[in-house]
């Protein structure tokens, strides 16, 4: 009898790279916002105080943004598939470890654990992506799938974060992400080959050292910041390290011959640009959903579960919206959709300033919102081509990893900096509209600068 081939179709196998990639960042996602709910009973389940609960969320934030740059520079050296399986197997191990965890020692250590394996595997599936599907159409819908599923994960976070809760505490949260990890982890070995570079160059540790030394304090100090305000002292010293390290890390890769951040690179305008917008785009979005959640309880008087039903109808805008984004970005090109992506998330922004006090400004909430999320997402996936587009293989790592750095560090940074301008104001709504209005203003003063920026570049 003959022989059959069991091996998938090269059609087949590459929808199952994407699905293990796409699966991987949604963990991810979700794991940034599916414990905020839990928080109050995790606190009262092992015994947390206030302070103590504000590192449930630090402890991952802090090496999932600080190691993201050299894990995928590593990617790119020592073999990108190699790190994200182990990134996968660590992530999964944390998981557990947090899942039954009997103290806040051993919580905080598996978030800590999950934060190292996530900043292995964001760069790296991003930059086995940007390499498995070719420039053009292909690559513009696999990173249109990605982006779409990076912003809902957000969303089915804090939904899926509060009926878990309700349901079996908040242990089934960690499970939850346990879960993903068995379900991702047994097949990527099988669809994933080796990519690295070439040539293996000796890494930057000097470059390495001051760069993930000056991230991690950089988003100590604007997680910290989110929960105290900028007057604590142990803030405003980790801010002024953060500033020292980055500085040196700046000159460190300006005389180092193989350097980890090459500087070549961060002067290209597609990628000085396109993170910039990536920066904005994040850091002005988390901010209005965060005043937002404020208004919708704190001046309308919803329930936090009609507060969910409003965000579960932005996150499907922005599930739909996927699908026609690659198509626009085919049509006009990356940086062009960049910055039109970023003009009118201003403007609907800018729209929200309509809600007032009545009750009939809820819908205006639903329409402004899940419009400025539409066209949200519409930058996060042109930001990312136009940093990764036109750069060769061996750069990809690097490329992915600024971006993937670029994303922490804005969804981190927007809270803290325009945030506690509505926490802190005496009128909550009019705290509320000097954010939304500031806001606004730096989205679309940023699509005016990248306009400028790259059409300027474009011509010579």
């Amino acid at each position: 009898m003959p022989q059959t081939d069991a091996s998938p179709s090269p059609r087949g196998r590459t929808r199952l790279i994407l699905f293990v990639l796409c699966a991987a960042q949604f963990m991810i996602a979700l794991d940034f916002s599916v414990l905020n709910v839990a928080l109050p009973e995790l606190g009262s389940g092992l015994g947390m105080n206030q302070a103590a609960l504000q590192w449930a969320v630090t402890a991952f934030a802090l090496p999932s943004g600080g190691f993201l740059l050299l894990f995928g520079r590593m990617g790119d050296l020592y073999g990108r598939r190699r790190l994200f399986l182990s990134g996968l197997v660590l992530f999964g191990a944390a998981s557990l470890l947090a899942t039954f965890a009997w103290d806040p020692a051993s919580f905080l250590a598996g978030r800590a654990l999950q934060g190292v394996g996530a900043a292995a595997i964001v760069p790296t599936a991003m930059s086995l992506l940007t390499t498995t599907f070719p420039e053009g159409p292909q690559r513009d819908r696999a990173l249109g799938i990605s982006g779409t599923l990076l912003s809902l994960g957000f969303t089915v976070g804090m939904v899926a974060g509060g009926i878990l809760t309700d349901l079996f505490g908040w242990r089934s949260t960690m499970g939850l992400l346990a879960l993903f990890s068995l379900v991702v982890l047994p097949l990527a070995p099988t669809v994933l080959t080796e990519s690295r570079q070439a040539e293996r160059p000796r890494l930057d540790v000097p470059g390495a050292l001051t760069v993930t030394g000056g991230l991690l304090s950089l988003i100590y100090a604007l997680s910290t910041a989110a929960d105290r305000g900028f007057g604590g002292m142990d803030v405003q010293v980790t801010l002024v390290l953060a500033v020292l390290l980055l500085v040196a890390f700046v000159v460190v890769e300006s005389r180092t011959a193989d350097p980890l951040v090459s500087l070549r690179i961060l002067r290209r305008p597609t990628v000085t640009w396109g993170n910039i917008g990536g920066l904005v785009t994040f850091s002005m979005m988390s901010t209005v959903v965060f005043v937002m959640t404020l208004y919708l309880q704190e001046v309308l008087d919803l329930t936090a579960f009609q507060t969910g039903l409003v965000f579960g109808v932005q996150g499907t805008a922005a599930a739909v919206s996927g699908g026609f984004v690659p198509k626009v970005i085919g049509r006009f090109g990356a940086p062009r959709t960049l910055v039109g992506g970023l003009l009118l998330q201003g403007l609907f922004v800018a729209a929200l300033l309509g809600a007032g006090r009545a009750g009939w400004s809820v819908w205006l909430v639903v329409v402004a919102i899940s419009l400025a999320c539409v066209c949200h997402l519409t930058a996060i996936i042109s930001y990312g081509l136009t940093v990764t587009s036109g750069l060769p293989s061996e750069e990809q790592g690097l490329a992915t990893g600024l971006v993937t750095s670029t994303q922490q560090v804005g969804i981190t940074i927007g809270i803290p900096l325009l945030g506690v301008l509505a926490t802190t104001a005496s009128d909550r709504l009019a705290g509320v509209r000097t954010v939304l209005a500031i806001d606004a203003a730096i989205v679309v003063a940023t699509a005016v600068l990248a306009a400028v920026g790259l059409h300027t570049a474009r011509r010579a």
